[in-house]
């Protein structure tokens, strides 16, 4: 019998199988966890970034609409918004 069965830290003492699987879990989570984390540092910034330049070509269309400028000035407007 091995010494960490007789102290009740084996498979077969204590949780058994579902030990196992809770630890195997455990550790699938701390791996989702650093994932997602890494996701949110690393995606999060290009996600944003092109969510306000999207907005901004709304507004400047939305003012175009409004008649508030002409049409070179939202050309010229747009052109500087995709470079």
């Amino acid at each position: 019998m091995w010494a960490a069965d007789m102290m009740g830290w084996g498979w077969s003492g204590g949780w058994g199988w579902f030990g196992m699987i809770h630890m195997l879990l455990w550790w699938l989570l701390i791996v989702a966890g650093i994932g997602v984390l890494l996701k949110w540092l690393i995606g999060g910034r290009s996600g944003s970034a092109d969510t306000t330049h999207r907005r901004a070509l709304e507004i400047l269309a939305e003012r175009y609409a409004r008649g508030e400028i002409d049409k070179a000035e939202f050309e010229d407007k747009k052109r500087d918004l995709r470079s």
